[in-house]
């Protein structure tokens, strides 16, 4: 379980292509205080086990399913990403519920830079459009951020000079893709609402 406030900005520094997946080896000296293998670090919002560990580098193996359905499989040597490590029990959550589970990539299709903060539009899948609300919570490449704007096919958020400065959002630009997880709870309501109107 993650809360969607990044933790540090890392970099991936090797890319090993297997048959049906992929083996990164990443750079965050945050995170990796302390990792052991087995531990969890979700990356641009995939919850991803870490393999091995070494100094403030660790290595993740991405399956075939993970790569088709995030945007992981993007990522070359010295890309950026976002590194969250789970909540604690007890901690504060700072950001919302987030799974790492991502649902399906956006892209980003336009950046409106303001003096002091920036407003960043990114198209939304068909199928995930039902989950998303105007001042709701929604996770881009593993931040957690509020829905400005919630349009047919596209959503808005605004970007502060902090997220700006230490996520991937202040490096992507228009054409580039992002992960998206919508809020679990609106699945969950709608999962027990539909079993709910089966059984009457």
């Amino acid at each position: 379980m993650f809360t969607g406030i990044v933790e540090e900005l890392g970099e991936v520094t090797a890319v090993e292509t297997l048959d049906d997946a992929c083996r990164f080896r990443l750079r965050g000296p945050v995170v990796t205080e302390g990792a052991k293998h087995g531990d969890s670090i979700a990356v641009n919002g995939v919850c991803l086990t870490v393999v091995e560990h070494e100094g403030d580098e660790f290595t993740a193996d991405v399956m075939a399913e993970t790569l088709n359905r995030s945007s992981l499989g993007a990522l070359t040597v010295g890309s950026r990403v976002n590194l969250e490590r789970p909540m604690a029990l007890g901690a504060r959550l700072g950001g919302h519920i987030v799974q790492g589970h991502v649902d399906g990539t956006g892209e980003l299709l336009e950046r409106k830079p303001s003096d002091n903060w920036e407003l960043v539009k990114i198209s939304l899948p068909a199928d995930l459009t039902r989950y998303v609300v105007e001042k709701g919570s929604i996770t881009v490449d593993g931040i957690s951020l509020t829905v400005v704007d919630a349009g047919p096919d596209y959503f808005t958020v605004s970007l502060i000079p902090t997220t700006l400065a230490l996520t991937t959002l202040g490096l992507k630009q228009p054409g580039d893709p992002v992960n998206l997880e919508v809020d679990v709870v609106a699945k969950y309501v709608e999962r027990l609402l539909g079993t709910r109107g089966a059984a009457q």
